[in-house]
């Protein structure tokens, strides 16, 4: 089969129910979707629809109480825990709100982090932060630490870390929530970068109709059901 003719992602009945104690709490309801390989998709919805739980499910992160989520041909249900962790290392790449940079590490060794087990050499390790930095424009702030940095910054750092393995696929939860105008749409252009130029599959959150406005599709979910 022409594997680029399947989709990056495929939720087919995708069900999450949260237990509290003896109370089953719903979060998404019989879920279908694809996404194609090299697409910008972004999520919007209400504060508990169910957004973050799609990512958390979509990255591996978590696992659906019902259904099926395939990425990039894997059915995720099928590996451990460890085989798990293994294959998010090699094939997802992560953006939060909040940066979630290490303050007293240098944006080129916070950048570094997701490379420390992989087998690249030390030089090999340096050379693939160098063209991460230098795809979001930072290549002049390598050895400046987080608090050195501007907010837009800190989160171009952020996404450099996320895209210096090469992943396939790139998760971003509310990546402009927490910027000014200007520095949100500097990070929204270097979204387009990746997607147009870097041919990297986009799965944005976000509240902001600015942000949703540069994917490709915008869903919206509504009490964990996808609209």
């Amino acid at each position: 089969m022409d594997t680029a003719s399947q989709p990056m992602v495929r939720l087919q009945g995708v069900s999450k129910v949260y237990r509290r104690g003896s109370v089953e709490v719903p979060v998404l309801e019989s879920v279908d979707l694809s996404i194609a390989p090299g697409s910008f998709e972004a999520f919007m919805g209400p504060s508990g629809s169910g957004k973050s739980t799609l990512l958390n499910l979509i990255s591996g992160l978590d696992r659906p109480t019902a259904g099926v989520v395939e990425v990039a041909g894997r059915d995720l249900a099928r590996l451990n825990d460890a085989e798990l962790a293994d294959w998010r290392a090699g094939h997802v790449g992560f953006i939060f709100q909040l940066y979630n940079l290490i303050p007293v590490l240098t944006a080129a060794e916070n950048v570094e982090l997701p490379l420390l087990l992989s087998p690249l050499s030390r030089a090999e390790r340096r050379q693939h932060v160098a063209a991460a930095l230098e795809v979001v424009g930072l290549s002049h702030r390598t050895h400046h630490r987080p608090p050195e940095l501007s907010g837009g910054e800190q989160q171009r750092v952020a996404i450099a870390r996320a895209i210096v393995t090469d992943p396939e696929l790139v998760i971003a939860d509310e990546p402009t929530g927490d910027l000014d105008r200007k520095a949100a749409g500097q990070v929204l252009d270097l979204f387009e970068t990746l997607h147009h130029g870097l041919h990297k599959t986009l799965v944005m959150v976000t509240h902001d109709p600015h942000a949703a406005e540069r994917a490709e599709r915008i869903h919206h979910l509504d009490k964990g059901v996808l609209q």
